[in-house]
């Protein structure tokens, strides 16, 4: 058959696992039925600027995680190429929480039939003052913490799997119990478009800033995050005491710890935090130490395939 839509240049991580590789070639397969596809491994930063500057007019498909969509993104936004670009998206990843926070299969071939049909909407990108972006979620304190510990958990359990289940997707809350034990809190502001919502006499156990809704395979710390809707959503948690962190985490685990009177939930345009030195776990990548950061919504950045909707 010959191809109907834009050739597709398929970008995948080269150090994927045979699990990763399999489901990749489930995904080609419904692609080739329909377009010519190029695949393009990479392992490096310097491997994606080399592929990204063969791409010429072929539409830009990542196959991973979060964590390879930041990549790709982060290289067209240095590029200055992002403004415009049309992304799809194979979910390849341990969470895929990025995937799910947009409405996107994550079985590979369903994935794939997204990148054929699905409609060209316009996502929003966060970007901080050095021009370091976030796809997903970026979160300080106790969550970035969890975040440190579960790279580490993730790095073993990640080579495991049961069947078709990868057992790294329990990096995060492994981590999360991890990090409950000795949290660090942090006295912190927060400012969100210039209004302080968290002064530095108020110690916070986290701050997340959310496009996305979700982190480490599932959990919803910005349950309402809309990553097309031109703001970032905050949550500020307070529950800096032994039985309000128990309480808090009982809470979060169900979703609704955006009901309690520690926890300040609003959105923006623009934040900052500062204080004490923090961690920062941006799209699962940590930075840091920090002293301060302000992040910034550029809306519709960049447009990302999604299920097209039905006209019913």
């Amino acid at each position: 058959m010959s191809p109907t839509v834009d050739p597709l240049l398929v970008i995948t991580n080269a150090d994927a696992g045979s699990g990763d590789q399999d489901a990749l070639e489930t995904a080609l397969e419904v692609l080739r039925a329909r377009a010519s596809v190029e695949v393009a491994a990479t392992s490096n930063p310097g491997e994606l600027d080399g592929v990204l500057h063969r791409a010429g007019s072929r539409r830009i498909v990542v196959a991973g995680g979060d964590g390879s969509m930041h990549a790709v993104v982060a290289a067209l936004h240095r590029r200055n190429e992002l403004a415009g670009t049309v992304i799809g998206l194979i979910p390849l990843g341990t969470g895929n929480d990025f995937a799910r926070g947009n409405g996107l299969p994550v079985e590979p071939d369903e994935a794939a039939r997204v990148v054929l049909t699905g409609t060209p909407t316009p996502t929003d990108l966060l970007v901080d003052e050095f021009g370091d972006i976030v796809v997903n979620n970026v979160h300080v304190g106790a969550s970035a913490q969890a975040g440190r510990l579960g790279a580490g958990v993730k790095s073993v359990l990640g080579k495991v799997r049961i069947g078709p289940i990868g057992l790294g997707k329990l990096g995060y809350p492994i981590g999360a119990l991890m990090a409950a034990v000795r949290p660090h809190v942090l006295h912190l502001k927060v400012e969100v478009d210039g209004v302080v919502v968290n002064d530095l006499d108020q110690q916070v156990l986290m701050v997340a800033l959310g496009n996305g809704s979700d982190v480490g395979g599932g959990t919803s710390l910005n349950p309402d995050a809309d990553p097309a809707d031109g703001k970032v959503d905050v949550m500020v948690s307070r529950a800096v005491g032994r039985l309000d962190r128990i309480a808090y985490v009982a809470h979060l685990s169900r979703g609704e710890h955006e009901g309690r009177d520690d926890v300040v939930s609003l959105r923006g345009s623009q934040v900052t935090v500062a204080g004490d030195e923090f961690w920062a776990s941006a799209d699962g990548e940590i930075h840091g130490p920090e002293r301060r950061r302000t992040w910034r919504v550029v809306p519709g950045a960049y447009s990302l395939l999604r299920p097209a909707k039905s006209l019913d």
